[in-house]
């Protein structure tokens, strides 16, 4: 019986954080911030953001440390905004978020829009907005997520939930 109770209580606290988050109504902002992780989905959808004019900078995080041929193309590539590529230090969203705080304060940008996939949404926002005192606008980019996936991700996420609660500030 306890089981059941502790399924069916993990079901309704992660059903609205990591299978149906919190997204924004998108406005233009001064950058789009692509998260990295797995597939290659989000990339393209923060590059289609951007030729939809909603931001003229885009920022690829690149936590691969160079080893992603597809992202290393990427990142050479001209387009009609600017593309700036990182890899954050450490390779967490974490780090993402202070290399992007970084970039906006040189850059003078107040708004971002933040590209990652679902599950990982809800967290990924928790940790920005701590890091980037400006307007945050989360946008989850199309994916294909086995159930085994939602599986690995919810205690993924739970568990990077819980390391951020000991990790104060940004």
């Amino acid at each position: 019986m306890c089981v059941v109770a502790a399924v069916l209580g993990a079901t309704a606290a992660g059903v609205p954080t990591y299978v149906e988050p919190q997204l924004d109504e998108l406005h233009r902002a001064d950058a789009i911030l692509v998260l990295g992780g797995p597939g290659h989905e989000r990339y393209t959808y923060g590059l289609d953001l951007a030729l939809e004019g909603l931001a003229g900078h885009v920022v690829l995080s690149d936590p691969s440390g160079g080893s992603d041929e597809w992202l290393d193309r990427l990142c050479g590539a001209q387009f009609a905004f600017a593309v700036v590529c990182f890899d954050p230090d450490p390779a967490t969203t974490a780090g993402e978020a202070k290399a992007f705080r970084d970039l906006a304060t040189a850059g003078g940008w107040n708004s971002v829009i933040v590209v990652t996939f679902t599950p990982h949404v809800s967290r990924a926002r928790y940790i920005i907005q701590r890091c980037f005192g400006g307007d945050v606008m989360m946008a989850a980019s199309p994916a294909d997520i086995s159930a085994a996936d939602w599986v690995w991700q919810s205690g993924y996420q739970t568990a990077g939930y819980v390391r951020s609660l000991f990790q104060p500030g940004c």
